[in-house]
């Protein structure tokens, strides 16, 4: 058409058929007859409806509503003017949703003779708008974190403040849900709370709750969250606007107090159970009472029990069994008590049952009355006691510590003439509770210690392998109890090629954060030796990430540097090769390894000791060592050489004996060498790795030099197929093949001379092919109309695993295959 207007003609090769994709958004070509001539693979996205459905159909069909005539024809006017049009159309999915898209009608074109129009459109979605300066005001210098979801409960905007209190970036958040930018956060109930707010329109405010935040992984939270709604000119609920404030120092402060409650000289010294009840005895005698009993429930004395007695609990039983924790009395031996430390008691004074254990308030007598009835019918050995002693007066106060029912104590005077009075009940009350803190304290200390210990134990390798390479064995001793759980950590890797990695380490510290440092970096070390990495490399690595771990404890730059802050770990990570029984080992700040050689003498290679892991700007560098067939090699932290009297060089020449001592069995050498060093607890805990080297006999390898031909791909290819059915491997022999054709094939291709072929029969069958190329291949897919592009895709299929490995002189491909 020759009218002056705006030509949008499509491409010679785009047919009246074809997905015509014009633009990022959905696009279609419709002519004046409203019927469409082209449909983009993105407008296919949008409505569901692939292009042979729609195109040559009238464009009337998509329409929610139909179009005036009148309107379509004032918009073909302003395409034809070069103004086009824009607007908000209602269009039908293929499975029946209806959809608002911002449509715009852009151009006119001719096409095949006629008139066209291109159209585009994209899904229309709440759109957001705010004055920039209120905008500023709140990513700059608003204290409270602030966000708007939309009514999907999708981040459509937020502020700096809250971008810093969750540690998430902006980028991560904006078009997600809270539950998917914070996994590990109870997002539900927060979630619940909004969706409230859009259905009712009412807010929600100062709802507190307690997590972790990732910006400070390290350390528990709390936050005050309010939800509000946000309403449009037409009164609709549009979205939710919600603000977070960080009220972790005012939660902090609440638990503080209640330790300053607990504060006391005498009572709560140690985080032992019975030691604390004793000592709440001893401090109350004589300053209140003449005589102290402290009963508490058995699960309180349990270190596995969880059992506890709420406000809420059903129906209680009639006696409550306790036993006792704390006895004192004025009289030397405490000749008043009916029972004694430990023994099993259910003492209630007449006529009380368990329910005074559970309903908490003291009960008071300020006289007793020995030929009461009820004591003479329910507690005849008591009332001799009584009369015997002139035990006159009594208080009795339920031991309860949030909300957990402990035991009983029960205050009596003698040689005191005074009786307890009412105003005598609040100091016995707050004596009790002073006490019951430190005794649950010590309860949730000793669960607690046990559940770290597990934790611990559960983050060390359960069983170790060191294939046919290594006969290994472990032992590791905890520390003192009162010294908190360590972080020592041994590990064994199998690598490829036969060998096998050997690391051990010493995480600075102790406390759940050095037990799960612990297993962070025994993680760690295994995903990179998984890449093949030789040691000094390895430990580089590794460093940088204890800084990132350092760094992420406190946002405080002064905190961060004092020595408070710092995280740091010793390691010494060694590489067994059994074909070339080499040894490459590099250490970070840990002490070196002990070698036993087969004659029984002792040594200790020491590799360049780099510094330890954490403080970073230094080098690692490795050593390599030859170790005889059936040598012992040795590695282990610290606290196995410095022993009680800090004499690291003493303590080495203690380990040589021990392990110089003919023992075939290695467990046992193992665990009487730690036993004969260590005999009693340490403040540290310990890890000894014991591994005894094998070699791999020639007749286990076999290896040919490559020609920089593709002919003799196929003479390689035999021999190795002959070589694996000689090892008696005739069900591999064909997979073989295959990867040796294709391993080979590919070196003399793309890679540098000289190139090597070698078989490894070990635990596996191991194909592997040197060159002196650093470039390593990269698995692809490839497509249908490929010519190649899928060899190493099959050898991935047929392998058990496969990968690369770098060394000083190329690379090293390689894949394996499990024997049957």
């Amino acid at each position: 058409m020759d009218a002056p207007r705006q030509r949008c003609d499509p491409p010679a090769s785009a047919g009246p058929h074809e997905p015509f994709d014009a633009s990022s958004d959905a696009a279609a070509v419709v002519d004046t007859a409203g019927v469409v001539l082209g449909w983009s693979v993105a407008a296919e996205a949008l409505l569901g409806r692939p292009a042979a459905e729609v195109v040559g159909r009238p464009a009337a069909r998509l329409l929610d509503a139909p179009v005036e005539p009148l309107r379509a024809a004032g918009v073909a006017e302003r395409c034809r003017s070069g103004v086009g049009w824009s607007g908000v159309a209602a269009l039908r999915h293929r499975d029946g949703r209806r959809l608002d898209v911002d449509l715009r009608v852009s151009a006119s074109f001719g096409m095949g003779g006629g008139e066209c129009f291109l159209l585009s459109a994209r899904e229309r979605r709440e759109r957001w708008t705010m004055d920039r300066s209120v905008l500023d005001g709140f990513l700059v210098r608003s204290p409270v974190g602030m966000a708007v979801v939309d009514r999907d409960l999708r981040f459509v905007w937020l502020n700096d403040t809250l971008e810093r209190l969750g540690g998430v970036p902006r980028e991560q958040r904006l078009g997600r849900r809270l539950s998917e930018v914070l996994p590990g956060l109870e997002a539900e109930p927060l979630e619940g709370m909004m969706r409230k707010v859009l259905e009712t329109g009412a807010p929600v405010t100062d709802y507190e709750y307690g997590g972790w935040s990732w910006a400070d992984p390290y350390r528990r939270h709390a936050w005050s969250t309010s939800f509000f709604p946000l309403v449009d000119a037409d009164g609709t609920v549009t979205g939710v606007c919600y603000m977070v404030l960080d009220v972790t120092e005012r939660w902090n402060a609440r638990q503080l107090l209640s330790l300053v409650n607990e504060a006391g000289t005498r009572v709560g010294t140690t985080l032992d159970v019975m030691r604390t009840a004793q000592e709440l005895a001893d401090f109350a005698v004589p300053r209140f009472a003449d005589f102290v009993v402290v009963d508490l429930l058995e699960h309180v004395l349990s270190t596995e029990g969880h059992g506890t007695w709420l406000t809420d609990a059903g129906p209680a039983p009639a006696r409550a069994v306790m036993r006792r924790a704390g006895l004192r009395s004025v009289r030397e031996g405490c000749p008043e008590a009916v029972a004694r430390l430990g023994d099993t008691v259910d003492f209630l004074p007449p006529p009380h049952d368990a329910r005074l254990l559970i309903d908490g308030e003291p009960v008071l007598l300020p006289v007793l009355d020995p030929a009461d009835e009820l004591w003479v019918t329910q507690q005849p050995e008591r009332a001799r006691q009584l009369r015997a002693f002139g035990l006159h007066s009594l208080i009795c106060v339920p031991m309860r510590a949030r909300n957990t029912v402990l035991g009983l104590t029960t205050f009596m005077r003698s040689v005191n003439p005074m009786s307890f009075q009412p105003d005598d009940v609040l100091p016995a009350r707050e004596l009790v509770a002073r006490a019951a803190l430190c005794v649950d304290n010590a309860r949730r200390y000793t669960r607690e210690h046990s559940a770290a210990v597990t934790l611990q134990r559960s983050l060390l390798p359960q069983a170790l392998k060191g294939g046919t390479a290594l006969d290994v064995a472990s032992s590791y001793l905890p520390a003192d109890p009162r010294g908190g759980v360590g972080g020592d950590w041994f590990d064994v890797i199998p690598l490829s090629g036969a060998r096998v990695g050997l690391v051990v380490g010493d995480v600075v510290g102790h406390g759940i954060t050095a037990a799960a440092t612990m297993g962070r970096l025994r993680t760690a070390v295994q995903t990179l030796a998984d890449m093949e990495l030789p040691p000094d490399e390895l430990l580089a690595h590794l460093d940088d990430l204890v800084l990132r771990l350092s760094e992420e404890m406190t946002d405080d730059e002064a905190a961060r540097q004092s020595s408070a802050a710092f995280l740091g770990a010793t390691c010494l990570y060694a590489v067994y090769d059994p074909v070339s029984r080499s040894c490459t080992m590099a250490r970070a700040g840990h002490p070196p390894p002990v070698v036993v050689a087969p004659d029984g003498q002792v040594s200790f290679p020491e590799p360049p000791a780099g510094p330890p892991l954490g403080l970073g700007g230094m080098a690692f560098e490795a050593a390599t060592i030859e170790l005889a067939e059936n040598s012992l090699l040795g590695l282990y932290t610290d606290g196995l050489v410095e022993g009680g009297d800090r004499d690291m060089e003493h303590g080495m020449a203690r380990l040589a004996e021990a392990l110089s001592r003919p023992e075939p069995d290695l467990r046992k050498l193992c665990t009487s060498a730690v036993r004969r060093l260590l005999p009693d607890p340490q403040p540290d805990d310990v890890a000894l790795l014991l591994a005894r080297t094998h070699a791999l006999g020639a007749d286990h390898v076999a290896s040919w030099d490559v020609p920089a031909d593709p002919a003799a791909v196929a003479d390689l290819r035999a021999r190795a197929t002959r070589q694996v059915a000689d090892w008696g491997l005739g069900e591999l022999v064909m997979t073989t093949e295959l990867i040796v054709s294709e391993l080979v094939t590919n070196a003399i291709r793309y890679a540098e001379p000289p190139v090597r072929l070698r078989l490894l029969r070990d635990s596996r069958l191991t194909c592997e092919v040197s060159d002196a190329s650093s470039t390593a291949p990269r698995l692809r897919h490839a497509r249908s109309t490929d010519e190649g592009g899928r060899g190493l895709f099959l050898v991935a299929q047929l392998a058990h695993r496969w990968g690369a490995r770098y060394t000083a002189t190329g690379k090293v491909i390689w894949a394996e295959q499990e024997i049957p």
